[in-house]
């Protein structure tokens, strides 16, 4: 997983794999997906990020399942 932050045009691009892209949707004026061959989402873009985000805030949490955890 890769996420950039254009601050230039304030888009932030989250790519999930690295399938070529076949489709790109629009969900609404400042949200794109972008579909692999399979129709699996490849990416989604966000225009107008800070207002729809808070950047600073950014986090990744992993959670473990409870029966996986036990074996690790």
């Amino acid at each position: 997983m890769k996420i950039t932050y254009f601050q230039d045009t304030d888009t932030l691009y989250l790519e999930f794999n690295n399938n070529p892209i076949v489709e790109t949707q629009e969900i609404n004026e400042n949200t794109l997906v972008d579909l692999d061959q399979q129709g699996n989402i490849f990416a989604i873009t966000l225009e107008h990020a800070k207002s729809l985000t808070d950047l600073n805030a950014f986090s990744l949490k992993t959670i473990v399942a409870p029966q996986l955890a036990s074996s690790l």
